[in-house]
This record gives structure tokens, sequence and C-alpha cells, in this order.
């Protein structure tokens, strides 16, 4: 079940970052893992965050602004079973998201958001705390 989330979600939804990040991440620095780790809490304030409950556990996490998917993370072990897709859907019909922003070097969520229909617009050389990894923006 689709749920929103709450400010006691979050210490939950920073284990699910924790979980999806250090196995889909393997190009980041373990001092840019620990950068992003101590401030994902703070990117939590500018979101509408939704998450995927699964009998009272929360498994799955997106945060929205605007038409942008701003973060899409999946337990580690929950990976595969469309829940991810199960989100973005519910962004795309609920909230009209039309648009992500991808780490270039995360071939899997490049992959993912391919499938579902999403193209690629344009690239940085630089993510959005001016760290250089590449990102892919794309769009529907």
């Amino acid at each position: 079940m689709i749920r929103k989330i709450n400010i006691t979600d979050y210490p939950t939804l920073i284990k699910i970052w924790e979980s999806a990040v250090s196995n889909t991440h393997d190009f980041l620095k373990e001092e840019d893992f620990n950068y992003y780790k101590e401030h994902i809490p703070n990117y939590f304030e500018h979101v509408k965050l939704f998450g995927y409950d699964d009998n009272g556990t929360l498994i799955g996490f997106m945060g929205i602004s605007g038409e942008n998917l701003e973060m899409l993370f999946i337990h580690h072990n929950a990976r595969g079973k469309g829940i991810g897709k199960k989100l973005v859907t519910h962004g795309i019909d609920h909230f009209k998201i039309s648009k992500v922003d991808v780490n270039e070097q995360n071939l899997q969520a490049v992959g993912f958001y391919t499938h579902i229909g999403f193209q690629i617009l344009n690239r940085s050389e630089i993510d959005g705390q001016g760290k250089a990894y590449p990102i892919l923006h794309m769009g529907l």
C-alpha cells in the first residue's frame, strides 16, 4: 500500500536509503556516501514523501517536487518485486511526474526508468551538490 510519509518514518527512510544506495551506487566514494547519508534528512523537508508499506513495514519511498521525481529508493531485500514501478506509476497518475534525474553510473536505475518510458533529455557533468557524478536528466 502506498501512503504518505510522516516525520516519525524518517529513521526507517534512512535505513531504506542506506540499503538501496549501498547496493546500487558502487561508484560512490565512501566519504560521499557518508555525506549524502548525513544530508538526506534535510532533503526530506523539500519534497512530498510517499512510501510503500508492506503490512506495516516501509520497504520503499519516493520524494516528489512539482513534476519531478526527486528520489526513489527501495530496500535492497525488496528490489525486483515491482515496488519501484508502483511508486513511480502512482506519482505519474496522481502528481503528474514527468521528470527524473539519475546518476549516469547507476545503470540499473537508468534501465529501470527507460523501461518505464523515460528518455534521456540532457546530461550534466556534476550532481546537484557539485560532486563529479554525472547526472542524466530524463523525461516522459
